[in-house]
This record gives structure tokens, C-alpha cells and sequence, in this order.
């Protein structure tokens, strides 16, 4: 075998090994958040931006006009911010439907907790309403977020089912459905 011939199969080799290694990660996502209440989808409350990592997603929250405070923070299910009624009236972004749960754990644990994939860290809101963050989740990816929605709770989650289901996070004050995949 001549030089030429090695080192051309040598650079293959490393091509062939680079390939995935070289391989772009998807492009982030930019999600408008909306204010919501019974009566549909309000005026903007930010951004957040879906950033795909080795280990899951992050999100870059830009968010204001939010309550201060600690509030729930999940992927539900279904891509829509509109109302719908629950318990025979309108309820503030109940068309999202429930915490994404593909597993059918049926349990909130909180993130990493075994539990619902939708269920996030929580955001934290300054005094001032706004919130500018990176939470990171793993086990997600964009593939998972593609075309469901992002949910801001009126209250805290205390990553458990009791003593009130889905963390105690209450109604539903903010939304924005996360764009399908291309």
C-alpha cells in the first residue's frame, strides 16, 4: 500500500469517526408567553428560548408582568393557550390539556423525580415581575417540546401530589405553544 493510499484512508477513518462528533445540534426555539385568563389569550409576557444541551433542554426565560414570587412551571400536553371549560365553566389555558406524561406515571415529582416529563423547574419572579433565567432540564429534547405548551402556574409547586395535585400551582396565568419541529 503506498503512503498516499494510508493517508487517505487514515483521514476517513477520522471523518468517519468525526462525523457524529461534527453533527449540528438542533436550533434553538423561540416561544411567545402570553398572559392568560378565562377569557383567552392576553397581552405578551415574553420569551422563552428552548436551547437543545448533551444531557436535555434548556430554557432562557425573558419573561415580565408576572406576579412576584415562585410560580409552576410545565409542558403540557397539547399546543394551545385557549380556554375551555373545566368543571362547567371557562378556566384560563385549559385546552393545553395536562402535564405531558408520556410514560403514564400519572405522578408530579418534579423534575428528575420519576414523575410527568412536563414537569420543570420552577420559575422564580422578581419583585419587579420579570424573570430572566436559564433552567435546565434533562431527559427532555426539542423533539419532546415540539408543538405542546409551556404553562406558568398562578402558585409554587412543591413537586408532589399532596397535600393538592400537581404541586398546589393553582390556575394558569401564563402560556406559549413551543412550534413544531420542522
Amino acid at each position: 500500500m503506498s503512503v498516499g493510499t494510508i493517508a487517505t484512508l487514515a483521514l476517513g477513518g477520522m471523518l468517519a469517526v468525526a462525523g457524529p462528533v461534527l453533527a449540528a445540534a438542533p436550533a434553538p426555539v423561540n416561544v411567545t408567553v402570553n398572559l392568560i385568563d378565562a377569557c383567552g389569550v392576553q397581552k405578551p409576557a415574553g420569551t422563552v428560548v428552548v436551547k437543545q444541551t448533551a444531557d436535555g433542554i434548556e430554557l432562557d426565560t425573558n419573561l415580565s408582568g408576572l406576579p412576584p414570587g415562585e410560580h409552576g412551571f410545565h409542558l403540557h400536553e397539547h399546543g394551545s393557550c385557549a380556554p375551555a371549560d373545566k368543571d362547567g365553566k371557562p378556566t384560563a389555558g385549559e385546552s393545553a390539556g395536562g402535564h405531558y406524561d408520556p410514560a403514564g406515571t400519572k405522578a408530579h415529582k418534579g423534575p428528575d423525580g420519576g414523575g410527568h416529563k412536563g414537569d420543570l423547574p420552577k420559575l422564580q419572579v422578581g419583585a419587579d415581575g420579570t424573570a430572566k433565567t436559564t433552567l435546565r432540564v434533562r431527559g427532555l429534547t426539542l423533539a419532546d417540546v415540539s408543538g405542546k405548551a409551556l404553562v406558568i402556574h398562578e402558585g409554587g409547586d412543591n413537586y408532589s401530589d399532596t397535600p393538592k395535585p400537581l404541586g398546589g400551582g393553582g390556575a394558569r396565568i401564563a402560556c406559549g405553544v413551543v412550534p413544531p419541529a420542522r
